[in-house]
């Protein structure tokens, strides 16, 4: 992996760790979760079938994502987007789409399920649920019974590489 790609990675997963687990002080600055979105997320049952389509999409997506020129501005105006703006924005995608249904998932399954399995997960590992951590109870049980599966998968997602 060359260096750009790299810092872009790693540009890339600041951005989110930013975005989902900022402290108080940063709430303000945040995007609000809309209480449709919330329940959204609340209302997506994860199982392990969707978790293993959602984390390759996910992979995919960032990807695709960190290739376009652009992709600070995408995910500066994503942000700020409604979940109705953002799945629009999905779906008027040729590329995102591709890759939404080479990996057997609709666009509303990637724009609920992949923030409904990332805050699962990160609940299942001890991060406090709140106003930016949704997760309900079953899909945390579920990351829980799965972490050991489903924490490397993510990670590798994600760009970072385990430690042994």
């Amino acid at each position: 992996m060359d260096k750009i790609n790299l810092q872009r990675i790693t540009s890339v997963l600041k951005f989110i760790v930013l975005l989902l687990v900022s402290v108080a002080s940063m709430n303000a600055q945040l995007p609000q979760i809309s209480p449709e979105q919330r329940q959204a997320i609340l209302d997506y049952q994860l199982n392990l079938q969707r978790a293993n389509q959602l984390i390759p999409a996910m992979e995919a997506m960032t990807k695709y994502l960190l290739s376009l020129p652009d992709f600070q501005d995408r995910l500066q105006k994503a942000m700020k987007m409604t979940p109705a703006e953002r799945l629009a924005q999905l779906e008027n995608d040729p590329k995102a789409m591709a890759i939404v249904k080479q990996n057997g998932l609709t666009a509303r399954d990637y724009v609920v399920g992949a923030p409904a399995l990332r805050m699962a997960l990160m609940v299942a590992q001890g991060a406090p649920a709140g106003p930016y951590i949704i997760a309900s109870p079953a899909n945390v049980a579920f990351a829980k019974a799965n972490l050991a599966e489903l924490k490397p998968k993510m990670d590798a997602a994600d760009g970072i590489r385990s430690r042994k």
